[in-house]
């Protein structure tokens, strides 16, 4: 049993380093002080591995969860939505709530996977786009600090591209202690469970909740399921999955935790053959995960007082490093239709803008101006 606990180690030790400073960001961003952030950091932990070894050994499959990072994307565009946090963590819990509807209703979850694959795929690459922009950014603010991450992301992308993402944010971690050493001392380090009580603003639902929603389904959710599937697991426990991801992140919601979902890529390392010959015994790979994940999730305190240390531009350029594969997936759905493009170009740039109307984010607008083009070029075209 050596071997799948192996490879859950190193699935969760993979996920965390390529992510949780963008986890800390987007909390941040949306009204979060650091305790704050670093609770929702720890929530995400110890609920994702509840939720892995639990329903893991539940059905005898290799079922991985995660935070969602492309939901983590969405609080950091959001800035400037809101800085009022209890706002944010109402939007988190409604977020769940769909995400339990989603399971618990199938007319629903097949809604859902129905979402236009150009208009899905554009907001997503909208939403990636500025953050994917920040490497170059931080290369000119940055310089000393921008440099070593990006060469050390770029021969490990080329000798060890598992490796790329953790290495650079390590490299970075590096930077943050030798330049800002003080700050980092003088913040509390141990973690603490942090309750905010939410408030319910229709505005930052609209704006924050809904698209959350729709990119855990569409960028984590949906892509889970697949590599489940072409993993060979044919009888995936998919309402299961959706209703209690939905419901352990209500309950998670006012400690921080804003999105959990199935995951893709640590799905792969850990329900694949490098975790077991034998796909019978392949999950304990997410369970040792989990463990994994929570002895992680114990230095939530000092990831969120080396990222609040940082220099932001810093931290947003580690995270679209991480995020460059999934803007490139979220492009190819986007623009692969020809008959479509123009309804995915109009997605993007409406999210991309940033623009906030009546309180309202792009991501919302986004998903309504892509609506209005396909149905005016598909009613043209009949």
């Amino acid at each position: 049993m050596l071997q799948p606990i192996i490879a859950g180690v190193i699935g969760a030790l993979t996920g965390f380093a390529s992510s949780f400073a963008l986890v800390i960001a987007g909390l941040v961003a949306v009204g979060a002080s650091p305790a704050e952030a670093a609770s929702g950091l720890l929530t995400l932990c110890i609920a994702q591995a509840l939720l892995a070894g639990l329903l893991s050994w539940r059905f005898q499959q290799p079922l991985s969860f995660a935070w969602s990072t492309p939901g983590a994307a969405v609080l950091v565009a959001a800035q400037g939505v809101t800085d009022d946090y209890g706002a944010a963590v109402g939007a988190f819990l409604i977020c769940g709530v769909l995400l339990t509807i989603t399971g618990l209703w199938p007319a629903l979850g097949r809604a859902m996977t129905r979402i236009p694959m150009p208009i899905a795929g554009a907001m997503l690459a909208g939403i990636l786009v500025p953050i994917c922009i920040a490497p170059v950014t931080a290369l000119v603010e940055q310089p000393l600090l921008a440099v070593p991450v990006i060469v050390v992301w770029l021969v490990l992308l080329r000798l060890a591209p598992r490796w790329a993402v953790p290495a650079a944010m390590l490299v970075a971690i590096i930077g943050i202690v030798v330049t800002g050493a003080d700050a980092v001392a003088d913040a509390p380090l141990a973690p603490v469970i942090t309750l905010t009580p939410p408030a319910f603003d229709a505005a930052v639902i609209v704006s924050l909740g809904v698209p959350l929603f729709i990119v855990t389904m569409a960028g984590q959710n949906v892509p889970g399921f697949a590599v489940l599937s072409t993993l060979g697991y044919r009888e995936v426990p998919a309402r299961a999955i959706l209703a209690s991801s939905g419901a352990a992140t209500v309950v998670a919601a006012p400690f921080g935790g804003f999105a959990l979902n199935l995951a893709a890529i640590t799905a792969a390392l850990m329900g694949g053959p490098d975790a077991h010959p034998d796909p019978a015994k392949r999950w304990v790979a997410p369970v040792a995960g989990g463990v994994t994940y929570v002895l992680l999730g114990l230095t939530a305190g000092a990831a969120t007082a080396l990222v609040t240390a940082a220099p932001p531009i810093l931290i947003i350029a580690v995270a679209g490093l991480a995020l460059f594969s999934a803007l490139a997936s979220g492009l190819v759905a986007a623009f692969e239709a020809p008959p479509t493009r123009v309804v995915a170009a109009v997605t993007l740039v409406v999210v991309a803008s940033g623009v906030v109307v009546a309180g309202i984010g792009s991501a919302f607008w986004g998903l309504v101006a892509g609506a209005i083009v396909m149905l005016v070029t598909r009613t043209r075209a009949s």
